[in-house]
């Protein structure tokens, strides 16, 4: 059954005005009406609707069911990921969200070769926003991550956190399965360096505002690898129930 993500109240019984690009959708799908979808509106839960009014830039569905199912990890897993070049941050981005992840921080730190600001920075949040929505809907989440707007790291790291934060390095001593094994399921941020990796400065001033520096082993991993591989290690390791 298509799951789309609809945000806007959803009650048993109401008829709503899918979003646009929802309609599209229904429509490059050639459903019909009384065919069924899954909606969620990211507050919880889903509910199975039938199409009653399919138009070209138009469409409508009757509410018939909610089900409270959600396929979120039982502990939050935050990734702060500096800027890679090219398309990479739309890959992390969309894997993130497979893999459970719950919130998403963009950084701009020293060796980042991206440079976003202004207009464009707006443009490329939005076109995240949209990849955050599309993983939801294709991975059966109900609640969407939440993408934070592009921070400089430097004031990003001096800021208060609850959760853990684990910055991943090939110079860091312990590997993070090895901590994993050692440490209960937790609130945890991975921070992950651009090409290059983070400088030695920007590690040593995340280590001084209480970040543990760990790495993924002998191997040197890519960007766009690391972050993800970390975060399949610890659901492997902490489990998912």
């Amino acid at each position: 059954m298509p799951r789309f993500f609809c945000p806007q109240p959803l009650a048993i019984g109401a008829t709503v005005s899918l979003p646009e690009h929802v309609a599209h959708h229904v429509h490059v799908l050639r459903l019909q009406p009384g065919d069924h979808i899954t909606l969620f509106n990211g507050e919880g839960g889903e509910h199975v609707a039938t199409l009653t009014t399919i138009e070209k830039r138009r469409a409508q569905a009757e509410v018939k069911t909610f089900s409270p199912r959600e396929a979120e990890l039982p502990y939050a897993l935050a990734l702060a990921q500096a800027l890679p070049e090219g398309s990479k941050m739309e890959w992390i981005i969309e894997k993130a969200v497979e893999l459970g992840v719950t919130a998403i921080q963009p950084l701009a730190a020293q060796r980042c070769v991206v440079r976003l600001s202004g207009e464009r920075a707006e443009k490329k949040q939005a076109h995240w926003d949209g990849i955050v929505q599309a993983a939801a809907e294709q991975s059966g989440r109900n609640r969407l991550p939440h993408l934070a707007p592009l921070a400089d790291f430097r004031r990003w790291i001096g800021q208060s956190d609850l959760h853990h934060r684990i910055l991943l390095s090939p110079r860091g001593e312990q590997p993070l399965s090895g901590w994993a094994r050692h440490h209960p399921p937790q609130a945890v941020t991975l921070l992950i360096g651009p090409e290059g990796g983070f400088s030695e400065e920007e590690e040593q001033l995340a280590c001084a505002q209480g970040a543990l520096m760990l790495s993924m082993g002998p191997r040197v991993l890519r960007t766009e690898t690391a972050g993800l591989a970390a975060l399949a290690a610890l659901n492997a390791i902490w489990g998912e129930m």
